[in-house]
């Protein structure tokens, strides 16, 4: 019974979001408009870093494993 409670909430909360998202379009995209760049800052940040991070993997001296 338990999944079938979660696709009847789910399916709720689907039209609940999309109800709101017409009633208060204006308001979404506001915050939209501040969140991409925010995201944008942050998801370069992170390439940036896992980018540092390989070339340091990789300018590591390797240790070859005796059997």
């Amino acid at each position: 019974m338990g999944k079938y409670a979660g696709i009847v909430i789910g399916a709720i909360a689907a039209v609940l979001g999309v109800a709101g998202l017409i009633r208060w379009s204006y308001a979404f995209l506001i915050i939209l408009k501040g969140a991409i760049p925010a995201m944008m800052i942050f998801g370069g940040v992170i390439a940036v870093i896992a980018g540092l991070s390989e070339i340091k993997y990789e300018a590591s001296p390797k240790k070859e494993e005796k059997k």
